[in-house]
């Protein structure tokens, strides 16, 4: 019996130089991306032009080294989101205010062309990658185009923004993305979320990283329970719903919370002052649909992570390395499964490590199997427990 796990990194990152995105622009844009080129100097030290090749801006596009390092740290498959910055943005998607009218066009030119040049990275190795295009939630129509698009070519998901509340954008607990939301069911289009977005637009004060910090997890949160107390699950009963890099030990005691509530309210048929009565409620526990719907990808988890991954249910969560990112687990992903996972059965941590993933994102084991055979680690492997932790300040090893 074979007893190498195959890995899929739920949460990696990738894009291209600045210049790579120029052909995948439509070409009515060339003149304005010289014009923003010319100006535009990338805010992160380490995706700028003038950093040397070889520093670690590569990993965001170099197949060789990318595939490499990852391979090394025992990775057959990856879940990519974007990390360098589009035409048109004034940073990376993860960081940019969502557009306004006067520069939605532009945005969404950028943002396709990224989708294009990940279409040809993820052909690189086609079994292997499954890359993320992003959409936007200005014009759902445009949406919803590009979901078509991105089914048409071959990704199986699209990335979606959170709402900031002083967006202006219509929040997900309307009705207005259920045409969205209609199509990607349809189509089998998964659609996900990353943490890191969603926060209100704050200026004017030192302290701003510092508020975001501690805010952008709520802000990230808010969505799942907006989709599911609004009832969008009920509606969309097979539409797949991705929460990344947002952490895991918040999700059941807010499921707990929802749930609590609910059986109150389906007893009394109100609570307090709501008003909200029996014939308005959703017909199942909110905790039902999570279990419907809904899926964790758990970026870095520290051993605190593993249990509460284990009471919310194993068939639920994804392992995320963040490749190729500071706080990630490279190059010591290995040590880092064998820290927080060690003592797991096999079934669980084939399910959290690749099966769900695949499960997911229709990624084919069996095609990665071979893969898996030269380059994974040993089931026996990951369940010892390390007893040195390495030279790494992923939350991996220093959150407890």
């Amino acid at each position: 019996m074979n007893n190498r796990v195959t890995i899929i990194s739920s949460d990696t990152h990738a894009g291209g130089k600045i210049l790579d995105y120029k052909p995948y622009l439509e070409s009515r844009w060339h003149d304005e991306f010289e014009e923003w080129r010319a100006t535009y100097r990338n805010p992160f030290r380490d995706l700028q032009e003038s950093a040397p090749e070889g520093s670690s801006r590569d990993r965001n596009w170099d197949k060789d080294r990318r595939t490499t390092e990852q391979y090394n740290d025992g990775i057959v498959a990856e879940i990519v989101f974007p990390n360098t910055v589009p035409p048109f943005f004034p940073t990376a998607q993860f960081n940019a205010p969502q557009p306004t009218p006067k520069n939605f066009e532009r945005r969404l030119a950028g943002l396709r062309a990224h989708a294009r040049w990940l279409k040809d990275f993820c052909a690189e190795l086609p079994d292997q990658r499954c890359g993320l295009p992003q959409i936007v939630l200005n014009d759902v129509d445009e949406a919803i185009a590009d979901v078509r698009w991105a089914a048409e070519n071959g990704f199986t998901s699209v990335m979606v923004p959170h709402v900031p509340p002083d967006s202006g954008l219509d929040h997900y607990f309307t009705g207005t993305y259920d045409p969205l939301w209609e199509v990607c069911e349809d189509l089998g289009v998964v659609i996900t979320q990353h943490g890191g977005t969603g926060v209100p637009n704050y200026e004017g004060n030192p302290a701003t990283p510092f508020l975001l910090l501690m805010e952008v997890p709520f802000y990230a949160q808010k969505s799942m329970w907006h989709l599911i107390l609004t009832g969008v699950f009920e509606r969309f009963p097979k539409l797949k719903y991705v929460m990344t890099e947002q952490g895991v030990s918040w999700v059941k005691p807010a499921l707990d919370r929802m749930d609590a509530i609910w059986n109150q309210m389906a007893s009394t048929g109100r609570v307090g002052e709501l008003g909200m009565t029996t014939d308005q409620m959703l017909p199942q526990k909110p905790s039902d649909y999570f279990q419907q719907n809904c899926w964790i990808g758990s970026s870095f988890p520290a051993p605190i992570d593993a249990v509460a991954i284990k009471e919310l249910g194993v068939d639920r969560v994804m392992w995320g390395s963040d490749y190729p990112h500071d706080e990630g687990t490279y190059p010591h992903s290995r040590e880092a499964l064998r820290n927080t996972f060690a003592g797991w059965d096999e079934q669980d941590l084939r399910s959290v490590l690749g099966h769900n993933a695949a499960h997911v994102y229709q990624m084919d084991l069996e095609k990665l199997a071979p893969l898996a055979d030269q380059y994974g680690p040993t089931l026996e492997e990951l369940q010892q427990p390390i007893t040195d932790i390495p030279d790494n300040s992923s939350p991996a090893f220093t959150r407890r």
